[in-house]
């Protein structure tokens, strides 16, 4: 068994991995200020004997060199994410994505410890391919818009890994996610699903932005928390990127749709225009599709739970766990 490291452990996609490492049998230090992570999020491990939290910023490099000693694995999930976030303060997102990387990785390079970058389909940029493979094209909008700030950083963060991982021999597996969705994962940052499910058990209209025919794939973050072990433990992972996500697309209108049947909701669909919450300098990305064939060449597998059950999951949560009702 390992002692490892999760950054950005109290987050949504770092609280299920660690629930997974420590079920597994390892040791695992969480880093995380708490910024958007929650220490709810670890309520069902936070009295774990295996389980050690410290709290301060990944942008700390003496928190980061008394977390990462003695471990044998990192897993960098620390970052500023969600749309929302990124697009309200884009010197936060770089500030957050680079620099901590870099600080990791030299940490990695000196101990010898395997490294797990968690990336994100943002790189693709607006690439418009109809699915996208590990070798695409990173296609980013300009400087002026701030949404691009976020895949930038993060493809950087990827060259600085896949560099570190040439130069100095340790294993370095980047997983690029695509829209990891489940259990305590909250809207207030973008994300679309947990915002869809809160408005329809409020009776709310849900807000659907421009005509809603975004198409997007949603991936369970067990399956994908379940995908990042295995490609860790994979000696064949090493030194390459891997899309991390489902390949089935749905429109956010239809999404909307299917949260208001499954929840019984009356709620109203309502179109907004981006720039009633992003402001008039917001592009999007009309379709975002991973190619999973390289993860499944590897591991035999990839995520592929229905939709309809991811949904089923996040209501039922949402539910048990909506306060005053």
């Amino acid at each position: 068994m390992s002692r490892c490291l999760v950054t950005g452990g109290a987050g949504f996609i770092g609280s299920h991995l660690t629930e997974r490492l420590l079920s597994d049998g390892h040791e695992v230090v969480v880093l995380d200020d708490l910024s958007t992570g929650r220490k709810g999020n670890l309520s069902a491990v936070k009295d774990h004997p295996a389980l050690r939290l410290i709290r301060a910023s990944i942008t700390d490099p003496q928190a980061v060199t008394e977390a990462t000693a003695g471990t044998e694995v990192i897993y960098h999930l620390a970052a500023a994410v969600g749309v929302k976030l990124v697009a309200d303060d884009p010197a936060r997102t770089i500030e957050t994505n680079i620099q901590p990387t870099e600080t990791l990785l030299r940490a990695a390079a000196a101990g010898g410890q395997r490294f797990f970058l968690a990336s994100t389909s943002e790189v693709y940029g607006k690439n418009p391919k109809e699915r996208w493979t590990e070798e695409d094209d990173l296609v980013f909008g300009p400087t002026a818009r701030p949404r691009w700030a976020y895949g930038c950083s993060k493809a950087i963060d990827e060259f600085l890994a896949l560099a570190y991982c040439q130069k100095y021999g340790f294993p370095v597996i980047i997983g690029r996610f695509f829209n990891v969705v489940g259990p305590r994962q909250v809207g207030a940052y973008g994300m679309v699903i947990p915002r869809f499910v809160r408005a329809a058990l409020d009776g709310e209209p849900l807000q659907v932005y421009d005509d809603g025919s975004q198409e997007r794939c949603f991936a369970h973050v067990g399956e994908v928390v379940d995908h990042v072990v295995r490609l860790i433990n994979h000696p064949g992972a090493s030194g390459r990127v891997w899309n991390l996500g489902a390949d089935e697309p749905v429109t956010m209108r239809e999404l909307a749709e299917t949260v208001v049947e499954l929840t019984g909701s009356s709620s109203a669909i309502e179109f907004v225009p981006y720039e009633k919450t992003y402001g008039s300098n917001f592009e999007d990305i009309q379709r975002r599709v991973p190619d999973t064939s390289a993860l499944e060449g590897l591991l035999g597998t990839a995520p592929s739970m229905p939709l309809r059950e991811i949904l089923a999951d996040v209501i039922a949560h949402a539910r048990a766990n909506r306060t005053g009702r």
